[in-house]
C-alpha cells in the first residue's frame, strides 16, 4: 500500500454538511489521515498533482452481474421474462471457470475506469469462486455471491437448478472462504435470485444465515409485471409482502429494482429499513418501467443505484446511472424533482449504506477508507464552471471519460488512465475467446 499526498484538488466531500473544499488529502496505508491546504509531502508519499482537478468518493454501484458482462449485446429488445429464459439463463448455463473469470475482469475493468470502487454483485450458480479470484486480483471492494436457484422450472436449463441443500452448503463454503478477504475489502452476500427461483425454504434458510453470519442478502424484486404476476401465483401475496412474510425484509436486505410496489410495500421497505437498489438504465432498456424513486425519497426509503448487467443495459457506467436517475423523473413530477444533489448521494454515500459502510465509505473524510476517483472536469462538455454547483457538472454533464484516476482502499487500480491491476489486452481477448465459446456451447450462436 502506498503512501499518497493528493495536491491541489477540487474536492466533494459528501460529509453530514456535503461540504466542497479546495486543497489537499493525504492518505496512509488505506485510510485518509488529513486533509487542508498547503499540506507538505513526506518522504514516504506520493504525490499526485490534482489541481484543475475533482476528487470524489468512489462510487457505490448496489446491483451488478459481473457473470453477465460477456453478454453484452447478445440479449437486445427483449423484456425482463424472455431475456431471461431465451437468452441469459441458456448463457449463464453454459459457463466455464475461465469464462467467468474474463466476464468478472471485462466487467471489473469498465467499473473502474468509469469511478466505480464498490460494488454489490450477483454471480451465476457455478464456478463462483473464479469471479472471487478475479474481484481479489483487481483491487475493487466488492460484496458478492453466488446466485441461487432451487426451485424446480422447467423453462430453466438443467445446469441453473440446484437442490436446495447443495445450493446452501456451496454459498457458506464460499462465505468461509471469502468474506473478509483482503482485510475486509470483499465480503459474501447471500444471493438469492429472486422469489421465482427460490423455495420458501431456501429463503428461510437464507434468512437465518444472514443473521447468523452478520451478512447481506441480496436479490431482486418487482422489477416487471409479468414477475409481479407469477409471485402472486405461487405465494398469494405481493413480492415485498412475501419477503416480509418470511422474515427477510430488515437492514440487511438488498433489493434491486423495486419498479411497480404498492403502497403496503412502501411502508414495508421503510419501516424495516430495507435498501433498494434502482437501476433506470436497466428498467428502461428492459421496458419494465419506471420506478417512483421521489416517493420513496419522500417516505424515507434508502436508496442507491446500480447499473445491472451489460446485457441489459449495456454498460455499467454511473454517470450514465445518476443522468437517468435525474431526468426520467421530471416528466411525471416537475423540473426540481430528483435534483443532481440527490442522485449524487444516492451513488457515494447512500450506496455506502446500503452495504453498511457509511462509517468507512461513501464520503471523503479523515478516518474514512481512502475509496476515491479524480475527475477532470476541463472539457468543452463541462465547462463554463463559473458559478455552477460541481455537483450539478458531475450528473448533468460528465462523463467516465473524465475520470482519470480510481483508488480502492489506498491502492492506486487506475492513474491518469492506465489500468495497473487489469491487463487490457489481455482481457479484451479472452473475453472475445470466451463468448465465442459459450455461444457455442448454448447453441445460440
Amino acid at each position: 500500500m502506498a503512501n499518497i499526498l493528493i495536491k491541489d484538488a477540487e474536492i466533494i466531500t459528501m460529509n453530514g454538511k456535503e461540504e466542497i473544499v479546495y486543497g489537499d488529502i493525504r492518505i496512509r496505508e488505506n485510510l485518509i489521515t488529513e486533509i487542508g491546504s498547503g499540506l507538505q509531502p513526506l518522504e514516504d508519499e506520493k504525490v499526485l498533482e490534482a489541481r484543475n482537478r475533482t476528487v470524489i468518493p468512489g462510487f457505490v454501484q448496489t446491483h451488478i452481474h459481473l457473470c453477465q458482462t460477456l453478454f453484452r449485446g447478445k440479449a437486445d429488445d427483449l423484456e425482463l421474462m424472455d431475456w431471461l429464459r431465451k437468452r441469459i439463463w441458456p448463457l449463464e448455463a453454459a459457463h466455464d471457470e475461465e469464462s467467468l473469470y474474463y466476464s468478472a475482469m471485462l466487467g471489473i475493468g469498465e467499473l473502474i475506469t468509469s469511478g466505480t470502487t464498490t460494488i454489490v454483485d450477483m454471480e451465476t450458480v457455478h464456478h463462483t469462486d473464479y469471479a472471487f479470484q478475479a474481484l481479489a486480483k483487481s483491487g475493487i471492494r466488492a460484496l458478492s455471491g453466488k446466485v441461487m436457484m432451487d426451485q424446480k422450472n422447467p423453462e430453466a436449463p438443467p445446469a441453473l437448478q440446484e437442490e436446495t441443500a447443495q445450493s446452501l452448503q456451496e454459498s457458506v463454503d464460499l462465505l468461509e472462504k471469502w468474506h473478509g478477504y483482503g482485510g475486509g475489502r470483499i465480503q459474501y452476500a447471500f444471493s438469492p435470485r429472486f422469489v421465482i427461483s427460490c423455495t420458501e425454504q431456501l429463503l428461510k434458510e437464507v434468512r437465518d444465515l444472514s443473521a447468523r453470519y452478520s451478512v447481506k442478502v441480496h436479490t431482486h424484486a418487482s422489477e416487471n409485471q409479468g414477475e409481479i404476476e407469477i409471485v402472486q401465483a405461487m405465494t398469494g401475496m405481493r413480492n415485498v409482502v412475501y419477503l416480509d412474510h418470511l422474515g427477510l425484509a430488515n437492514e440487511r436486505l438488498i433489493l434491486a429494482h423495486c419498479v411497480w410496489l404498492d403502497d403496503e410495500e412502501k411502508r414495508i421497505l421503510r419501516d424495516r429499513g430495507v435498501h433498494v437498489s434502482h437501476c433506470p438504465g436497466s428498467n428502461l432498456k428492459l421496458a419494465s418501467g419506471i420506478a417512483d424513486t421521489p416517493g420513496m425519497l419522500h417516505q424515507h426509503v434508502h436508496l442507491s443505484l446500480g447499473a445491472d448487467g451489460a446485457p441489459c443495459n449495456n454498460n455499467l457506467d454511473m454517470f450514465n446511472e445518476m443522468r437517468l436517475a435525474a431526468i426520467i423523473q421530471k416528466p411525471l413530477h416537475g423540473p426540481t424533482t430528483m435534483d443532481a444533489r440527490s442522485v449524487f448521494r444516492m451513488a457515494t454515500i447512500g450506496g455506502a449504506r446500503a452495504v453498511g459502510m457509511e462509517d468507512q465509505i461513501g464520503s471523503i473524510e479523515v478516518g474514512k477508507k481512502a475509496d476515491l476517483a479524480i475527475l477532470n472536469l476541463c472539457n468543452f462538455h463541462t465547462f463554463p464552471s463559473y458559478d455552477v454547483d460541481p455537483i450539478s457538472r458531475i450528473v448533468y454533464s460528465a462523463t467516465r471519460a473524465d475520470v482519470e484516476t480510481t483508488i480502492v482502499d489506498g491502492e492506486i487500480l487506475m492513474e491518469r488512465g492506465l489500468l495497473r491491476t487489469v491487463d487490457k489486452e489481455v482481457v479484451l481477448r479472452e473475453a472475445d475467446r470466451s463468448i465465442k465459446r459459450l455461444l457455442a456451447v448454448s447453441q445460440l450462436a
